[in-house]
Formats: C-alpha cells, structure tokens, sequence
C-alpha cells in the first residue's frame, strides 16, 4: 500500500509530513523504554525481516496482489514505539534505494503503514491479549490484531484522499472498494503475523515484547500459607542475549528476499487496483529516483529480483541496527548522568 507521488496536494503532503515527522520523534522518546542492549540488535532485525517480507506479493483476488503492512508484527515483537521507527527505517530504504512510495508521499506513508497500523493494530492485540492468558492467547489476538490494522490504514488513506487527493472520488464508493480488498490483504497479513510470533514464542518467548507480562508468576507457600520462594514464570524467561537468534534471523530473511521473493506475485497490489478501478492511478506521477540502478527492485537496471532483496534487507539491517543502538546509548548515557547527580545531591 505505498503510496506514490502525485496522489495528494501540497496541502496534505506537508500535512502528513509534519504528523509523520512529530509521530516519529515522540517515538524516539518511547522507544528508550522499549530498547536494551538485547532489542535493540532485535528491531534492526525486525525492520530486515518486514523489508524482506514486503517482497512477497501474494495473490488475494483474481487480479490483485496483497503484502505485509508489518506494523502489528513489528509492534508485538519490539513494542509500539520502536516498531513506528522499524517501519519509518523500512519506508526510508524503500523509498530512497528502490524509488517504492513517492517521495513527496513520504509523510503519508509514515502516517498510514507506521502510526495508523501500529497504533490500531497494538490496540487491538493489547485489548484481546489481556482478556486471556497464554501463548495461544497471544498468537490469536497478534492474528486479529494483523488483520484489522490493514483495513485500517486503506480507510485513514481514503480519509486523506477525500480530504487533499488530486481527483475527485466518491469517497463512500472508494471506502468501500478499499476496505473490502484490504480485508482480504488483512487475512494475509493475521496469518503472517501469527505464525511468525508463534515460532519466536516457541523458540525465544523473551523476544516477544506483547508477551511480557501475561503470565502470573508461580510463587511457591509452605504449609502455613507463607510465601516461601517465587518462581519465574516459563513465559518471562531470564533475559538473555540474542545468540544464535540474529543470525538465523537473518539468514530467514535473506532466504525470504533473495529466493522466495523470485515467485511473489506480479499482480497490482491493492491500492493500486483501485486506483485503476476508480480512475485515480493517472494521477500518479514518475519517483524522482525511478532511473537508479534498483529501482523497482532492479528491474530498472537489469538486477536479479533476488540480489535486490538482499542489498535491501543488508541496508535495512545496517541503518535500523546502527539506529537503535544510538538511541539505547543514548538512552543508557541519560541514566548514567541522571545516577551521577543524583550521587553528588546525595
């Protein structure tokens, strides 16, 4: 659901970008809650891995194609904050290295596939997380959660369209039209969603941020009644590095860009199809990079599909990787500093 260039005016261009801009610095504020020297090597991870799945266009009508959005997955896996700074990473590489969303879309495409899809999907995963308890608890309301997030987003863009798109539409015909095939998409993107938070639950539950604090720790009484030892929960394991974790990650999402994204579908994805459907895809105009060498994932200058993926999903790494480390230093020289004056008040 990229937006392109063309799409909207000047008026909410600007609009979205200053929301987007403002969204994405009070999550850099968030997100030193969210990160240690553990999640913050998991949230580049997780930028590469939603960069890398992105790719993979799958069909969900009979002419149209669908995608992960990511900022459901992103969110329980890495928290709300830092997953609006994953899919801000993911949109920046997209944009600038393989001329996908417009640059002047920019803003809207932060606004929609980061603030919108995170704050509903996060919503939603909280709300039906809490009302039970469990690993099965957690991969149904990450599915719900994926799912409704999609739908979400293409009405916030049918919103901002009736609002500053540069052609006229019948907003409710249009609502209509994109809701109903981002719902398909949706189902697509729950099940994505669910099944890779049910293998980290499998594998490292400590990974997955949505899960923590679900389980009541087991506390342990002797005979009259007194608490004797607490015992950790299995679900709340002790944190521990990422190990092994990172590189399999990797090596999942560079398989998943530089292989699997070889039989993706061809087919329009959604907000194009209605875009031609309604009449508005001529209002479209060329990406100001179009002409680089991987743009279009290298259709453009004649590179494999493949080895576009895996420069993506390197570059992806590397930007979100070196950003969630600077704001984790950044956060823990805040704590040392706050601890030394608090040492000379004392």
């Amino acid at each position: 659901m990229h937006v392109p260039d063309g799409f909207f005016n000047v008026a909410v261009s600007i609009s979205a970008g200053a929301v987007a801009a403002a969204g994405v610095a009070v999550c850099l504020r968030g997100a030193r809650r969210e990160l240690d020297d553990r999640t913050a090597p998991m949230a580049g991870l997780v930028a590469a891995f939603v960069f890398a799945v992105q790719m993979l266009n799958f069909p969900v009508a009979a002419g149209t194609s669908g995608h992960l959005l990511g900022g459901t997955l992103a969110a329980i896996l890495v928290g709300p904050y830092t997953a609006v700074l994953c899919m801000a990473v993911v949109l920046l590489v997209q944009g600038f290295f393989f001329a996908d969303g417009g640059l002047t879309a920019l803003g809207v495409n932060i606004t929609l596939m980061g603030l919108v899809a995170v704050a509903v999907g996060w919503t939603v995963f909280r709300l039906i997380a809490r009302s039970a308890r469990g690993r099965g608890a957690v991969v149904a309301a990450s599915f719900v959660a994926a799912l409704v997030s999609v739908p979400a987003a293409a009405l916030a863009f049918t919103l901002l369209f009736w609002i500053g798109g540069t052609a006229p539409i019948e907003v409710g015909t249009v609502a209509a039209a994109m809701g109903g095939v981002h719902v398909l998409i949706g189902v697509g993107e729950g099940l994505i969603t669910a099944v890779t938070v049910s293998t980290v639950l499998a594998v490292r539950p400590d990974l997955v941020y949505g899960a923590r604090g679900l389980a009541s720790p087991l506390v342990l009484r002797d005979a009259d009644g007194d608490t004797a030892v607490p015992h950790r929960s299995p679900e709340a394991p002790e944190p521990r590095r990422l190990g092994w974790f990172l590189p399999a990650g990797i090596v999942v999402a560079s398989l998943l860009a530089g292989v699997v994204s070889f039989f993706a579908s061809s087919s329009p994805d959604g907000l194009e199809r209605v875009a031609e459907d309604k009449g508005f895809i001529k209002r479209a105009v060329d990406h100001a990079l179009s002409g680089q060498p991987l743009a279009d994932y290298g259709e453009v200058g004649g590179i494999p599909v493949g080895l576009a993926g895996l420069i993506g999903v390197t570059v992806t790494l590397a930007v979100g990787v070196t950003l969630f480390l600077l704001v984790r230093r950044r956060t823990r020289s805040g704590h040392e500093s706050s601890n030394k004056v608090d040492g000379v008040s004392a």
